[in-house]
């Protein structure tokens, strides 16, 4: 393990409650990833299972609908990205794409898998956090959805 990749770990907002043991865990998995702006990370409905914290940048996480693609959220230095890698087979919901430039940590979603079955405490630590991601991912998928179908609320600023 990289003492570098651990003392970047440390600082991330995900694992700001994780035991020393545990981050230590995620440190020896994870290596490092830059995207350039514009690039395409994956694609929805790829199988591709890589679970990434982000370092630095900007990620746009989109939908593609026939004729445009839709902006559902923008993820920042800090957030997590792809939390459905630790769902086998499950397919990707959205395209995630560079805004600028960006680097981040990534985890290959078999290894966390295997780490998890190995060390079921850090399992449920990692999957406890990651929960609350999807929680707040679906709150402001549902914000944005009442946004576009109430006019009211968007003249308001509710």
């Amino acid at each position: 393990m990289s003492t570098a990749l651990l003392s970047e770990l440390q600082t991330h907002p995900f694992v700001v409650d994780f035991s020393a043991e545990h981050r230590a865990r995620l440190a020896g998995m994870a290596r490092q990833v830059n995207f350039q702006a514009g690039q395409v990370i994956f694609h929805e409905g790829d199988d591709y299972s890589v679970f990434y914290l982000l370092g630095a940048g900007m990620v746009a996480l989109e939908l593609e609908t026939p004729g445009q693609l839709l902006r559902v959220q923008t993820l920042y230095a800090g957030d997590a990205l792809d939390w459905s890698a630790v769902l086998p087979h499950a397919g990707k919901h959205f395209q995630a794409r560079a805004l600028e430039s960006t680097t981040a940590l990534a985890f290959e979603g078999d290894d966390l898998l295997a780490s998890f079955k190995a060390d079921p405490e850090f399992g449920m630590a990692f999957m406890l956090r990651l929960m609350g991601v999807v929680s707040e991912r679906l709150r402001a998928t549902r914000l944005q959805l009442l946004d576009m179908v109430l006019p009211e609320a968007r003249r308001a600023g509710a």
